[in-house]
């Protein structure tokens, strides 16, 4: 079997998923790799030492690819994919597809018109904990979904998102969306459905009260993470733009009427992810968000509050980034490319979990309106539902 050659653009932190595609003599090898920061480019290069390097995405077009991970910024996912589709070559693109619905179905519009295959890199979806709830839904374990709540903890926030890029939104749009498309996805995704009018509030709490601020675009991100900066008001050289909001909360209207309801704080101590799900025969929600945690369904009875549950699922182990999640993802996309069909992730979906986050960002600075979802053009969604093939 001949190895697929694949190309990397953007060598920041997520770019390390395209290690799982480096397998020469195995059926994938990562050949070329552009990022405008030598810095970047060196680093990388000494993980794919037989792979050439560019500054500028372009002259990756006529490598003769036969896939491009986008791992840049957010903001550079929509053009740079676009360039990629209309070359031929088949595009992984990080979450968020875009930080706009617009820019979402240009990138859908463009793989419809080339007909070169596009994946999202919505890794949630291959992760345990949401493959166990998931599977405990269709199951019926807790009968017809009617509500999911969403309370994210985003304890390495301060470090994460507002120190870099992620602090300004015309980069991101805001961490609602940026953050929150991966859990936007994951409750659609149990719901079986998308949303179609939300809204929000939300605000710049408490990092926006420090004013001690630092440029570090020629720093990597291991250079700023560490988990001794608490508590943290006691942060120190945040990001000199940082105009998102470190604290929101959004309420969701699907399209086949179940209300969810997603709340992220950026400064809290600890950091996971707690989805309830309510059904019309009982109850689940998750303790942990990794192998060690479980998940708890509550169906066989009315009760005051009862810490055993009539069901309690461990979360599996899993070997690789993200609870093995990550070595999953590029697993499917490189069977995607090879041979195309089905696959956990959509690109209809990841358009939907863009399209929810910006509408509720939308709402949250407007002081809460609500704002309805603008649809997908029928012809894509027949397209990307039917595998991407006519």
């Amino acid at each position: 079997m001949t190895d697929l050659r694949f190309g990397v653009v953007g060598l920041g932190a997520r770019s390390r998923i395209a290690q799982y595609a480096h397998r020469p003599g195995e059926g994938s090898e990562v050949v070329a790799l552009a990022d405008p920061a030598a810095a970047q480019r060196d680093a990388a290069q000494a993980q794919y030492p037989d792979a050439t390097t560019h500054s500028d995405h372009t002259e990756l077009l006529d490598q003769k690819l036969d896939g491009v991970f986008l791992t840049t910024p957010d903001d550079l996912h929509e053009d740079p994919a676009i360039d990629f589709l209309r070359a031929g070559v088949s595009v992984f693109v990080e979450k968020p597809l875009a930080i706009t619905t617009s820019g979402c179905d240009r990138v859908l519009q463009a793989a419809y018109e080339s007909g070169a295959r596009l994946y999202v890199g919505h890794n949630m979806r291959h992760m345990p904990v949401v493959l166990t709830m998931r599977e405990l839904v269709q199951s019926g374990a807790i009968g017809e979904v009617k509500a999911i709540w969403c309370r994210h903890f985003v304890g390495h926030g301060g470090d994460y998102y507002f120190k870099d890029w992620h602090a300004d939104r015309r980069r991101t749009t805001g961490l609602l969306l940026q953050k929150g498309a991966h859990d936007i996805d994951v409750m659609h995704w149990l719901a079986d459905g998308y949303t179609t009018r939300v809204n929000a509030m939300g605000g710049l709490t408490l990092y926006g009260g420090i004013e001690d601020r630092l440029d570090r675009s020629d720093q990597r991100f291991g250079d700023f993470v560490s988990s001794d900066h608490w508590p943290p008001l006691s942060q120190k050289g945040l990001a000199p733009v940082m105009d998102v909001e470190d604290i929101s909360m959004a309420n969701l209207l699907l399209d086949n009427g179940v209300f969810l309801t997603y709340q992220q704080c950026h400064y809290t101590p600890d950091y996971w992810r707690n989805y309830t799900v309510i059904g019309t025969a009982g109850r689940m929600e998750n303790f942990g968000d990794s192998p060690g945690g479980v998940v708890k369904v509550w169906n066989s009875r009315r009760s005051e509050y009862r810490e055993d549950a009539d069901l309690v699922v461990d979360i599996p182990d899993a070997e690789g980034g993200h609870a093995g999640a990550d070595p999953r993802l590029v697993g499917e996309y490189i069977r995607f490319v090879r041979e195309g069909g089905a696959t956990l992730t959509s690109p209809v979906a990841a358009r939907a979990a863009v399209a929810a986050g910006y509408a509720a960002t939308t709402s949250l600075r407007d002081n809460g309106t609500p704002i309805d979802i603008p649809p997908l053009d029928p012809a894509l969604v027949t397209y990307f539902d039917n595998g991407q093939s006519r």
